[in-house]
């Protein structure tokens, strides 16, 4: 039964009242204080303290000070006026009941209200936030948007200005061979003059001396042909370009399928002498066997742990990725977790080492019907 607190006082101006109760040992951590427009009520185990008030109040500007085993209220009046007394005289049971029932109500419906508009509030913060960071995203986007586009520009800009000076280039050279065949067309054409002249010089003396005998002039004129062959053509060099060889040795004499598995076979000697790198030094030797890690990833597979059987089955791959089933049972674990991008490409890769493998070992005219039996 809780121990009604009597020893009270109170004091009151026309526009509030300050009410003092008594506690012995009252601390704000234990002290349950409601307090409504006609009800006041301070629950301080085992003393109780309830007031109804002679006329309404304001709850939400009124205060309460605890501390010094004693709380004062500061009540504000909704009304300017002087009260006759601090609490409503001649209240039943009945009617008290009532009192508390309605003021109980109201601070429901008051924290109901108080909930909602802090949750719309919340909300209208929420979305606010959200169209300040779409804002900021949208100005990013246009960032890089422009500055794509003035990257765009400036290397157009840049293969433009390289484009001219290839032009200018061009045009140079143009202009050199152009004015070097001229001058060598200008030189032949001096020769040839040159030439004419001795040879009109030479057939006038050969007539001056045409008297001197038939012999002499037969040996005149053979002379006169000799001479009268034009000059060699200028020495000029020819640049010719051969195209690569793609096998060392000629395509009819090329061993394509030693060559492959001599290449297979130094890339499973580097795969081995990877072994030794400090990623895997920490590894048992167990662990080092593809075959061992394949295992170890069915294993896995079959309890449903998909991840970590990827994991070992890419393992396995770093040590030896000619293994078609590894990629297969990747490929499985993959389309389990539903990333089909990566099965298919898993999927893709095993059939490209299948296929190379058949190539390798059967014989051509076996390899060439399985493609057409198969399709493969």
């Amino acid at each position: 039964m809780p121990l009604q607190v009597s020893d009270y006082t109170w004091q009151q101006t026309k526009t509030a009242v300050v009410i003092s109760v008594p506690l012995r040992g009252v601390s704000i951590r234990d002290a349950d204080v409601f307090c409504t427009e006609n009800y006041l009520k301070v629950n301080f185990p085992p003393f109780l303290f309830e007031v109804f008030l002679y006329a309404p109040i304001d709850d939400e500007n009124s205060k309460a000070k605890i501390g010094n085993d004693t709380i004062i209220f500061t009540l504000y009046k909704k009304e300017v006026a002087m009260w006759e007394t601090l609490s409503v005289a001649d209240v039943d049971k009945k009617m008290m009941q009532s009192i508390r029932e309605k003021s109980i109500l109201q601070a429901q419906e008051r924290a109901k209200e108080a909930a909602e508009a802090k949750a719309a509030t919340r909300r209208e913060d929420q979305k606010y936030a959200l169209n300040v960071m779409m804002q900021i995203e949208e100005e990013e986007r246009k960032k890089i948007e422009d500055m794509k586009e003035n990257e765009r520009m400036k290397a157009t800009k840049e293969l433009e200005a390289w484009r001219e000076c290839q032009r200018r280039a061009e045009e140079q050279k143009r202009i050199q061979r152009e004015k070097k065949s001229c001058e060598q067309e200008k030189q032949i054409e001096g020769e040839r003059r040159k030439l004419n002249h001795k040879s009109h010089t030479r057939i006038s003396a050969s007539r001056n001396l045409a008297t001197k005998g038939r012999l002499s002039e037969n040996i005149f004129s053979e002379k006169l042909k000799e001479n009268s062959i034009p000059a060699p053509r200028s020495v000029g060099n020819i640049k010719i370009n051969f195209t690569p060889r793609v096998f060392p040795t000629a395509l009819r004499e090329s061993q394509v399928a030693d060559e492959e598995e001599w290449l297979h076979k130094q890339a499973e000697a580097r795969r081995a002498l990877n072994t030794d790198i400090p990623e895997f030094s920490d590894l048992k030797e167990e662990e080092k066997n593809p075959e061992w890690l394949k295992d170890k990833g069915n294993k896995l597979f079959a309890t449903e742990n998909y991840l970590a059987a990827i994991n070992a089955y890419n393992l396995a791959i770093r040590l030896n990725n000619k293994i078609p089933l590894l990629y297969l049972n990747r490929a499985a674990c993959h389309l389990k977790l539903k990333n089909l991008h990566k099965a298919i490409e898993d999927s893709s890769k095993a059939y490209r080492i299948m296929k190379l493998h058949l190539r390798l070992t059967l014989p051509m005219k076996l390899y060439k019907m399985m493609l057409r039996r198969f399709g493969i």
